[in-house]
């Protein structure tokens, strides 16, 4: 008796020393295998991804989906006014005035521009999509006005083209040219350093 228990005892050593060496899905099947049972379905360990696999789109900040530059007649974020402060040599601070029906999260004014005379956006943050991101929706603020500062404009530029974006509907709607040497005009105000 004591030759049956002291053999059963090594069978189950040396059947646990051989499973801890395998994968779980081949230990699986060993054990499978031993009880004349069907195996589970294998289940292979996880391995580290070759690329970095990025979060499925429903699941992004909203302030994080990705944006398309068009433009489209239904877009209807409006510029009301804009400030344009000049800060430092060829450095301003804008504050623009917004206005967009936002609905929430599904539908919102998500960024506005400073747009040189050949199309080219100002963005003291290269990152982002707009010269200024808009985190959220404003629905219960309309119009409302956002800043942003460290915006570098060259010396040659006299005029820029400031827009709105509509999370939905992209660009389109009322855009101010504001004249960087005037100091008013139409929907504008300019204050620069050395006037």
């Amino acid at each position: 008796m004591k030759f049956y228990v002291l053999m059963i005892f090594l069978f189950f050593m040396v059947g646990c020393s051989m499973a801890s060496s395998l994968e779980p899905a081949e230990t699986a099947v060993l054990l499978a295998e031993n009880t004349s049972q069907p195996p589970p379905t294998a289940i292979s360990p996880p391995t580290a991804p070759s690329e970095p696999t990025a979060m499925p789109e429903a699941t992004l900040p909203p302030e994080a989906t990705a944006v398309e530059s068009i433009y489209s007649d239904a877009a209807n974020a409006d510029v009301i006014f804009v400030e344009a402060t000049e800060t430092a040599a060829n450095t301003w601070t804008f504050s623009v005035t917004v206005e967009h029906p936002d609905t929430g999260w599904e539908d919102y004014a998500d960024g506005w521009d400073v747009l040189l005379p050949d199309g080219t956006i100002l963005k003291p943050d290269p990152g982002s999509p707009f010269t200024r991101l808009l985190l959220h929706p404003h629905v219960g603020e309309q119009p409302f006005t956002r800043s942003q500062s460290r915006i570098e404009i060259p010396a040659d530029v006299t005029q820029v083209t400031v827009r709105a974006h509509d999370l939905l509907d992209g660009f389109g709607g009322q855009e101010v040219v504001v004249d960087l040497t005037a100091v008013s005009g139409e929907n504008f105000a300019v204050q620069r350093l050395n006037p």
